[in-house]
């Protein structure tokens, strides 16, 4: 069950005693541990009826003890164990587990990791509780998640934009719905998010940018990628190369991949190879200047340049040099 789910269902007086939410994503399990602690419960009701462990400083009996305290004033409480990954003894909740208090709510958050599916605790929770288990986005469907969560709030934002984001700030949800929310709270009247917007409200520049990079470099511009490398070198934290080779390997691999989708159907290739229906276009295009073989050769290229940067057979290069080396190299590659 997602936590979108849960927190519908909860919205609804619907409420199971016990919710163990899990997983690599901490942002579905954060949005549901909020709404929790904020909405499960009057004001008044919370006073005496909400009651919060953080795990690494959690004692089991003292959690056990909470989960079967009455409600005071009130049909139901909450317990709530944050960071439950970090606490001992976590597996001494299972006697509770196996017969909670139906005027309990209690609700584990478990990051980063799930609990061993061969265990005693793992068995019961299947049967006793709510188990969520969340994964690390995909890369490729981030585009469609920040198109999703603004048109959800109200407002629209450009593809270019929401690529500009993505590339810059990666697979971390919590911080680009931070990013937007921030940049949101400045639009004013307006409904459209701009790359304007994207530039002032959260820094990341319209036109010298990890994705404005890669354009570059797939369209063989090679006067504007050359032109982008000089101003990175003035402005280091615009988009260092740490950032940069990973986004072009990025590419590049699905560039790669369209060549054994065997089709120009963009439907087909944007499900196949998994890319964003927002830029498969830019994807396509790219075949027009690189061939199979020389994609090849180009994805080597920057596997080298990546060892190269981590100081292996290169211990005097500047990161501007290594950028400028890679560009001639690809774009050579290119035109062989």
């Amino acid at each position: 069950m997602p936590t979108s789910k849960i927190i519908a269902n909860w919205k609804k007086q619907v409420f199971d005693a016990v919710y163990w939410l899990e997983g690599e994503e901490p942002f579905y399990i954060d949005q549901a541990v909020e709404y929790a602690e904020k909405h499960l419960l009057t004001e008044a009701e919370q006073a005496f009826n909400l009651t919060i462990f953080y795990g690494k400083d959690a004692d089991w009996t003292e959690i056990i003890n909470a989960c079967k305290r009455y409600p005071v004033f009130a049909e139901k409480q909450v317990v709530i164990i944050k960071e439950a990954q970090h606490m001992n003894q976590l597996d001494k909740l299972l006697s509770y587990i196996e017969h909670p208090l139906s005027s309990t709510i209690l609700i584990v958050a478990h990051k980063d990791k799930n609990v061993d599916g061969r265990s005693a605790l793992a068995k019961i929770l299947k049967t006793k509780a709510v188990v969520v288990s969340t994964k690390k986005m995909y890369d490729n469907k981030l585009p469609e998640w920040v198109m999703g969560f603004v048109s959800e709030t109200g407002y629209q934002i450009s593809p270019k934009a929401v690529q500009i984001i993505v590339d810059h700030i990666g697979n971390d949800i919590s911080r680009i719905q931070n990013e937007i929310q921030k940049l949101i709270v400045n639009l004013g009247d307006r409904k459209k998010i701009t790359e304007d917007d994207i530039e002032k409200f959260i820094g990341i520049s319209k036109e010298y940018n990890a994705f404005e990079f890669q354009d570059a470099v797939a369209q063989r511009n090679f006067s504007k990628a050359i032109k982008m490398i000089q101003y990175f070198e003035s402005n280091n934290k615009a988009a260092p190369i740490q950032l940069i080779l990973p986004t072009l390997y990025a590419f590049f691999s699905k560039v790669y991949a369209i060549y054994g989708a065997g089709t120009q159907d963009e439907k087909r290739i944007a499900s196949e190879v998994g890319i964003s229906p927002y830029m498969v276009k830019n994807y396509i295009a790219a075949t027009r200047h690189y061939s199979y073989s020389k994609v090849e050769q180009i994805l080597l290229l920057i596997h080298e340049y990546n060892l190269r940067v981590l100081g292996i057979n290169d211990a005097s290069n500047t990161d501007s040099d290594l950028l400028k080396e890679l560009v001639i190299k690809i774009m050579d590659t290119a035109a062989k």
